[in-house]
Formats: C-alpha cells, sequence, structure tokens
C-alpha cells in the first residue's frame, strides 16, 4: 500500500516508518524537516505544515492510507497545538477522499478503574498531562467522524525503546497490565501492532490497545 505518514521521525514514528518499510509498503513521510531522513528504497519525504489543512489535502491526495503519528509536546501549548493539528489531520483526509486514518493515542485515556482514566489519576505525570488530554480530545473528534474508517491505537502506560517480539496483546479502552501489575510496550511492538491493523482493518472506528 501507499501510506502517507506523518511525524515520520518522531520516536513513534520512527518506528512505525521502519515497520512499513520492512513490510513493503511504499511510505510518504510527511515532516517538517525531510532533510533528517536519510535516502531508502520505498520512501518519499515531503516538507509538511500540520496546521495548512489544504496543503495537506494535497499532498495525502492519491495514498491508501493515513497514520498519523502527529505530537505537539514539543511546543509551549500543548494541547491547544495537538487538537489545532488533529483537526487539520481529520479535515484533510477527508478534503483527500481518503477513508482510512490511523492515528497514534496515548495511554491516558484508557480506563484504570470504571469511569476514571489514567490521565485523571493523582500519579500522572504533569509533564505528559497535556499531550495526553490532547489524545483524549482527539478520540472524541475521530468518534464523531462518519465519513472516515478511522482507528485509534493506544500503547500501554510505558512505551519504551525496546526491540519487536511480536508477543503483544490487544484490548480496548481498559489498560492492560501483566500479571506484576506493570503496563508496557516496546515501540516496536506497538508499530508491530498498529500495520497490522493497517493491514488487517480489525478495528474500524475503534480505539483499541496494546502491551505486553
Amino acid at each position: 500500500m501507499k501510506i502517507a505518514l506523518i511525524g515520520a521521525t518522531g520516536f513513534v514514528g520512527s518506528a512505525l516508518r521502519d515497520e512499513l518499510l520492512h513490510r513493503g509498503h511504499a511510505v510518504t513521510a510527511l515532516v517538517t524537516r525531510p532533510e533528517r531522513l536519510a535516502a531508502q528504497p520505498g520512501l518519499t519525504a515531503l516538507k509538511t505544515d500540520v496546521l495548512d489543512s489544504a496543503a495537506l489535502a494535497a499532498q495525502l491526495a492519491g495514498h491508501d492510507a493515513v497514520i498519523s503519528a502527529f505530537s505537539g509536546h514539543a511546543q509551549a501549548d500543548v494541547y491547544g497545538y495537538y487538537v489545532r493539528g488533529i483537526r487539520a489531520i481529520i479535515d484533510a483526509t477527508r478534503a483527500a477522499g481518503l477513508r482510512r486514518l490511523l492515528v497514534v493515542g496515548g495511554a491516558g485515556s484508557l480506563e484504570v478503574a470504571p469511569g476514571l482514566q489514567l490521565v485523571d489519576t493523582p500519579a500522572f505525570p504533569a509533564e505528559w498531562k497535556g499531550t495526553a488530554e490532547g489524545a483524549r480530545t482527539a478520540l472524541t473528534l475521530l468518534q464523531a467522524q462518519t465519513a472516515l474508517d478511522w482507528t485509534m491505537l493506544s500503547p500501554a502506560a510505558h512505551l519504551v525503546p525496546g526491540p519487536r517480539t511480536g508477543q503483544f496483546r490487544l484490548g480496548g479502552d481498559q489498560l492492560l497490565v501483566d500479571a506484576k501489575g506493570e503496563s508496557q510496550v516496546s515501540v516496536a511492538d506497538y508499530a508491530a501492532a498498529m500495520v497490522d491493523e493497517l493491514e488487517q482493518g480489525r478495528h474500524l472506528r475503534q480505539r483499541f490497545s496494546v502491551a505486553y
């Protein structure tokens, strides 16, 4: 497939890029600094301003699907920037005539108890709250879409560097923990789960989660 990958040089985006190329997909990396990407077979890098929805739509046209690893964590107003970006991505995907949009979500909006999301617990790190609340708003925006076959994948509480094992569990809206009560997954296995979803389409118009 021909995939447009937004944020292809970030922590998660880089893992997604590697996984997509490994499986033989053609990847258009939509990034702010394309010069940071080394040339390799199957990869095209384009300079992108995510907030320019019309220009983004022109870049998305002709692809089979969009994967957004867009993040606002480096901005002063993390939440505001992220929400503006995800709105622009949704609008651009629709304007480009695409139906399939996959979005990197956060663990913050996963439930740790009935009616209680991780981001709302006292121990949730303050430095990640803006990103988590942005991803939660993104999920609400996606759930209102009727013209898109969207999917959001939320990781475990700890998304860490590590190998691709292919051994992970999938869940729904609840935070997954292991036998020790820990919630973790490597970014490489997260990417594997996301590209599985791209290829298999088992969670259309749903959010799901992945962890060990």
